[in-house]
């Protein structure tokens, strides 16, 4: 009952014509606890978890490498009286993976809340030639495919772990290897355009928020 009435004069002034659909929609109802970021908190953590993604992949592939050329290194490792193990190396490449693959849930899902309050600059183009809306929506859309795309690694590489290659000294394919390297690309692609977002149309960045809003900064970030 304290819910509709509550409820009601924004209903009334919505059935007036003084307050938009948009006044009462349930982002507008976060309006006063956001910051001169459009957030919530003082700094967005997608970009935080983008890049601990990024660096967990990156790791995990590298570190497979390592142990698939293993023959090629021993003979290094052991000059250099360093006690590590072809098995060591493809360790170190499946946890990373494993936690790559979620970490990523938590990555793609700041981002979306991110995005669903971000405000961009208006009147702003891309070196690329997009608009703001449509940078968004293909960086949400490359978002879930590469968090796809993870995930199928990690089940790949699990079964190379525990069934396919579980006798064998290399864990991994050379295929799933090529695929890895194939993706950093995708990734480094993609994260252009996150990278537009921020830079560009000032999306969750303080200071282009306020410069676009006319204020001065040297008060507004006192």
């Amino acid at each position: 009952m304290t819910d509709l009435l509550l409820a009601a004069p924004a209903l009334t002034s919505l059935r007036l014509g003084t307050t938009s659909p948009a006044d009462v929609s349930p982002i507008s109802q976060l309006s006063g606890m956001l910051g001169p970021n459009g957030l919530p908190y003082s700094l967005p953590i997608h970009p935080t978890l983008v890049h601990f993604t990024i660096g967990l992949f990156v790791i995990a592939i590298a570190f497979d490498i390592a142990g698939a050329l293993y023959p090629i290194e021993k003979r290094v490792f052991r000059f250099l009286a360093l006690p590590i193990t072809r098995a060591g190396f493809h360790d170190v490449g499946w946890y990373n993976l494993l936690a790559c693959a979620v970490i990523s849930f938590f990555t793609v899902a700041a981002g979306f809340y991110e995005m669903l309050l971000a405000v961009p600059i208006p009147g702003v183009t891309s070196t690329i030639g997009l608009q703001s809306m449509t940078t968004m929506l293909w960086h949400g859309v490359g978002g879930v495919a590469i968090l796809l795309s993870i995930i199928a690694m990690t089940v790949w590489r699990g079964f190379q772990r525990f069934v396919w290659r579980r006798d064998m000294g290399r864990q991994v394919q050379w295929l799933y290897l090529l695929v890895g390297l194939g993706l950093f690309l995708v990734i480094g692609l993609h994260g252009t355009l996150g990278a537009e977002l921020a830079g560009e149309f000032g999306v969750h960045v303080t200071a282009d928020q306020l410069l676009a809003s006319g204020a001065d900064l040297r008060v507004a970030l006192r």
